[in-house]
């Protein structure tokens, strides 16, 4: 079955693309978080006599791993500053606050951090600030959750801060294990905007219907549509309606879980070859144990029920097998 293409309202999406980021921290920065979870500020003084907080892990004269740590005050003072009224995801507050360069007592260098203000009338150049520690610490950069301004002339809150500095660094129940690793989460948030060919396809899913494209050229029919044939670079103008069954191609067994994941392993993620289609597409293998998978294996989608449809391949929850016999391998050996 086959209709020509009509070009259908362009789709788009949020979308968001996020992962744990885990890094080694090395001697120089994991002695800094070290000193972040236990309440200290530590800098690195360079062979130029700069005092830097977080500590560089090179020297930018010697070029030599830094090795002159020292320990900064948790108060300094405002060089510079920038308002943020409307704060995005991830940010340290949601609300309204600040941005600033601070240089701590005996640095020499500003450190960048949030000031947990209520407007910018409560911000100014030159400003003396104090660092505001989270409630619990684990060695990253959130120990400090913020600063805040610290009142005029108030000698007995610099000397109070200062106080609380060394109780932290007596406590006796302190982890001394230094910190090696940190986690840091990474997310990007961006609107994704379908092709006319790709609109068409998920609009059909709307539909409870699979369709591809063919080439007029080679007269290949590619699943998802494509503005451009791969093989002979022809602008295919057919859209073709592909029946959801298939014959299996490539797989691979999950065993191992990870974050995020809606199915407890082993499972089976396979390329599926549409009947009708040249090139197979990407989806689950389920309602049979993952070790009796096999390429050849005939399968057909299962749908969710209608009243979950949406724009999207997840329409279709997993592929099943058929129970008819396997493909012979010369149908579908040059789709691998």
């Amino acid at each position: 079955m086959f209709y020509f293409l009509t070009m259908p309202r362009t789709l788009s999406a949020p979308v968001t693309v996020a992962f744990d980021y885990t890094r080694s921290t090395g001697p120089v920065v994991g002695r800094f978080l070290t000193g972040l979870r236990d309440g200290v500020l530590v800098a690195g003084r360079t062979s130029a006599g700069d005092v830097v907080v977080p500590p560089l892990e090179f020297d930018p004269g010697t070029h030599e791993a830094t090795a002159d740590f020292v320990e900064v005050a948790p108060v300094g003072t405002v060089t510079s500053w920038s308002w943020v009224p409307e704060p995005v995801a991830g940010q340290p507050f949601d609300r309204p606050f600040a941005f600033a360069l601070v240089t701590l007592d005996g640095a020499t260098r500003p450190f960048f951090h949030a000031v947990d203000v209520a407007s910018p009338a409560q911000m100014s150049t030159g400003m003396r600030v104090r660092v505001r520690w989270a409630e619990e610490r684990v060695g990253h950069i959130n120990d400090i959750a913020c600063f805040e301004p610290l009142p005029a002339g108030d000698a007995a809150a610099t000397a109070g801060a200062a106080a609380n500095q060394s109780a932290v660094d007596e406590d006796p129940q302190r982890e001394p294990t230094p910190v090696t690793g940190v986690i840091t989460p990474v997310s990007l948030d961006y609107v994704y905007a379908a092709s006319p060919e790709e609109s068409a396809f998920y609009s059909a899913l709307l539909e409870g219907k699979i369709v591809g494209q063919r080439c007029p050229t080679c007269q290949k029919v590619y699943v998802p549509p494509r503005s451009a044939c791969p093989a002979d670079g022809v602008a295919p103008t057919e859209l073709v309606e592909l029946p959801d069954t298939g014959t299996l191609t490539t797989f691979c067994i999950v065993n191992v879980p990870f974050l995020g994941q809606k199915i407890t392993p082993p499972y089976v993620s396979a390329y599926v070859l549409l009947d009708g289609a040249d090139i197979a597409f990407l989806h689950l293998i389920l309602d049979i144990p993952a070790d009796e998978v096999r390429m050849g294996m005939r399968v057909k989608a299962v749908w969710k029920p209608r009243d979950e449809w949406g724009t999207t391949i997840e329409n279709i929850d997993h592929f099943r097998p058929t129970g008819e016999p396997d493909a012979d391998y010369d149908t579908y050996k040059h789709h691998l």
